[in-house]
C-alpha cells in the first residue's frame, strides 16, 4: 500500500480549501458579532447590546423591548433567582437570520441603574420617550438600512407608542396586554386567591389610580402595590389603554401569544387584533410568557423562568422571519 505524503504547505492548503468549501455549504453560518453600545437620553444613558448579522452590508435592525419591572436586556428579571434569557435568544437567533439587534437594559435596571431617577420621579412616559430615542438612534446610524420594533409584555406597550412618535417599517408585540393595565392588575389580584376584603381594597385603589388620584389609606398588605412613591407612575401607566393605542397604527404590525402564558391570556391577543384587523395574529401553542414550550400547569410553568438552557419555542422565530423578511429587505 502506497501512503500519500503531504508537505506542511500542502496541509495547510489542504485545510484551507476544506474551510472555504464549508463555508459554502447549506446551513453554513458566518460568526455573528455583538458589542455593547449606549444612548445619552439627556437624563441618563442608557446601555445596550448590539449584534450584527455576518453581511458586512447594511442590515435591517430589530430593537427589543423588554417586560415590566427590573427585567433587563435579555429578559431576566432580577426579581427571580435564575434567568431564562428570552430576549438574548431572540436577538440571536434574529441576527443568525441577518437581523440586526439591540437590546437596552430601561433605566433603573441593570446597567442602566444610573439613569433612573428616584421612584418618585419615573413615568411610563419616560419609558416610551427612551424607546422613541433608540428608534431615532437606529435610523441614523448608516449600519442599518430599515427599522422594526418588538416588544416583549409591558414592552409591547411601549413599543407601540413609541412606534406613534418614531416611523418604523414593522412592529412585533409578543404577550402584550389589550385592556389598560389597571384592569390587567384586577384580574391578575383575583386569580391569586387574595382575601375578599383585601380584593376590595385593591380594587378600589386601582380605580382611583386610574382616575388620577392617589390614595392614602391602603393597607399594609398593598404596600408593594401601591406605595405612595409608586403611585405617580401608576397613574401614568393607566392614561394608556393598549388596545386603543394600537388601533391609531398605520404600519405591518405582528401580534404573538403563546397559548401556555400564565401571564397573559390569548383573549389580549386576540382584542389587540379586534383593535387593529389588518394586524397578524399568531398563536403559538404550547410557549409561555418567556416564549418557551411550557407545561400549562403553573408550578411546572414557572420552572422554565429560571432555565436559560431550554431553547425558544421552535416555532418562534420562523413566525418573526417570516412577517419580517418580506417588510425588511432591501429593495
Amino acid at each position: 500500500m502506497r501512503y500519500l505524503m503531504l508537505s506542511k504547505k500542502n496541509i495547510l492548503q489542504l485545510l484551507t480549501l476544506l474551510l472555504t468549501l464549508t463555508c459554502l455549504l447549506p446551513g453554513a453560518r458566518a460568526q455573528r458579532s455583538e458589542q455593547a453600545i449606549s444612548l445619552d437620553t439627556g437624563s441618563g444613558i442608557l446601555q445596550a447590546s448590539l449584534i450584527l448579522p455576518a453581511q458586512p452590508k447594511p442590515a435591517p435592525v430589530v430593537l427589543l423591548i423588554s417586560g415590566s419591572g427590573p427585567t433587563d436586556r435579555d429578559g431576566n428579571s432580577l426579581g427571580l433567582p435564575g434567568k431564562n434569557n428570552s430576549l438574548r435568544l431572540v436577538a440571536e437567533q434574529l441576527a443568525d437570520a441577518g437581523f440586526a439587534t439591540v437590546r437596552y437594559d430601561k433605566r433603573g435596571v441593570a446597567a442602566s441603574l444610573a439613569a433612573g431617577s428616584t421612584e418618585s420621579a419615573l413615568r411610563f412616559e419616560n419609558y416610551v420617550d427612551d424607546a422613541a430615542a433608540w428608534l431615532a438612534y437606529l435610523k441614523a446610524d448608516t449600519r442599518f438600512s430599515k427599522v422594526a420594533v418588538m416588544g416583549h409584555s409591558e414592552g409591547a406597550s411601549i413599543a407601540v407608542l413609541a412606534a406613534q412618535k418614531q416611523a418604523v417599517h414593522a412592529l412585533v408585540a409578543i404577550a402584550g396586554v389589550a385592556q389598560n393595565p389597571a384592569d390587567v392588575i384586577r384580574l391578575q389580584l383575583q386569580a391569586s386567591g387574595m382575601p375578599a376584603d383585601l380584593l376590595a381594597q385593591a380594587n378600589e385603589a386601582l380605580s382611583s389610580l386610574k382616575e388620577g388620584k392617589t390614595v392614602s389609606d391602603t393597607p399594609a398588605a398593598l404596600a408593594a402595590l401601591f406605595r405612595p412613591s409608586v403611585q405617580p407612575f401608576l397613574i401614568s401607566w393607566f392614561r394608556y389603554t393598549p388596545a386603543q393605542e394600537m388601533a391609531r397604527l398605520q404600519l405591518p404590525v405582528l401580534i404573538v401569544q403563546g397559548d401556555h402564558d400564565i401571564q397573559v391570556g390569548t383573549e389580549q391577543a386576540q382584542a389587540l387584533k379586534a383593535a387593529l384587523p389588518a394586524a397578524r395574529l399568531e398563536i403559538i401553542g404550547g410557549m409561555n410568557h418567556v416564549l418557551k414550550l411550557a407545561p400549562a400547569e403553573r408550578a411546572a410553568n414557572i420552572a422554565t423562568y429560571m432555565n436559560p438552557e431550554l431553547p425558544l419555542a421552535p416555532r418562534l422565530l420562523p413566525v418573526l422571519k417570516d412577517f419580517l423578511n418580506p417588510l425588511m429587505a432591501p429593495h
